[in-house]
């Protein structure tokens, strides 16, 4: 059960406590399914209690601290016994090596049932942030933004996104009913770029719609057909530049994403183009986790 507290400063991150809480809820699961942690069970003295630091052995950037909190809180509350949680670097805030991140204080046997599970979230996320704050450094002073993808993994991508917003990134569709995106199947399946526009158009008139376009002739058409958004798939970064200085010539505001082959050394590269964002799957899908530690202390008072 996460608290009024933490479901309060959760909100305020922009996540949704009941979606954390299943999260958790299932992690757990797949640890404590087949019974109680028998190797602390036999290890720990049922009353003892620790202090314990979550450390990073490697520098980055922290996400994940409100959720992991949670956990803790949750085995808590599942009769191991009670554990606290000091956030000592915010999300979003850089980790230094060596330097605790958090603390935590509790019964033992709380404190190492939730070891894993806090740990899995917290170096997965902070991973993701590391990540997208390598990508966002990488253009500053551009104007560029770094966005990402659905290319998240089944279950975590509320909590993936939130990770790229504590890394400096910002969020596309959370969902496929949240803006529309006609990419090359929609295009086949309609027989052209005008006419998945114009059926998209009739159907949700006030949606969000976003156009792929793989040549600069695809791009004219979505142009004129008046897309608001238009996704520059596998562009060279000259055709990437000449998409920018079309869309330029608009009366009204087009939108330029960059997607496909990008990679960090090509970042700046074609941020100068101009382009609005910049499109990375790799944030959610390929970021290495972050490797931190959590290691008992001191016997608590």
């Amino acid at each position: 059960m996460i608290s009024g507290a933490l479901r309060i400063a959760l909100t305020d991150a922009g996540l949704d406590p009941d979606q954390v809480a299943a999260v958790i809820d299932n992690a757990l699961a797949e640890d404590l399914g087949d019974g109680p942690d028998v190797t602390t069970a036999a290890t720990v003295p049922a009353e003892q209690w620790s202090v314990a630091a979550i450390t990073p052995r490697q520098p980055g950037i922290l996400a994940g601290g409100p959720v992991a909190l949670a956990v803790f809180e949750t085995v808590g509350g599942t009769g191991i016994g009670t554990a606290s949680v000091e956030i000592l670097v915010p999300d979003g805030g850089v980790l230094t090596v060596g330097e605790p991140a958090l603390m935590i204080r509790g019964r033992t046997a709380a404190v190492l049932t939730a070891e894993r599970t806090a740990l899995n979230l917290l170096t997965h996320l902070s991973g993701i942030a590391t990540a997208t704050r390598s990508w966002v450094n990488a253009v500053a002073g551009t104007g560029t933004r770094i966005r990402d993808t659905r290319k998240t993994l089944p279950g975590l991508r509320t909590l993936e996104k939130y990770a790229v917003r504590c890394g400096g990134g910002v969020n596309h569709r959370m969902s496929l009913g949240d803006a529309a995106l006609i990419k090359d199947n929609h295009v086949a399946a309609a027989g052209s770029v005008r006419a998945a526009i114009a059926a998209v158009r009739s159907r949700n008139p006030s949606v969000a719609l976003e156009v792929e376009v793989d040549t600069l002739d695809q791009f004219e058409e979505a142009l004129s057909a008046g897309a608001d958004l238009l996704l520059l798939d596998n562009f060279s970064t000259a055709d990437t530049a000449e998409a920018v200085r079309r869309a330029r010539r608009q009366a009204h505001r087009v939108q330029l994403e960059a997607s496909g082959g990008l990679t960090l050394a090509r970042a700046l590269e074609v941020a100068a183009t101009g382009v609005d964002f910049l499109a990375v799957g790799a944030l959610t899908h390929s970021a290495p986790a972050l490797d931190l530690g959590l290691d008992l202390t001191a016997p608590a008072a």
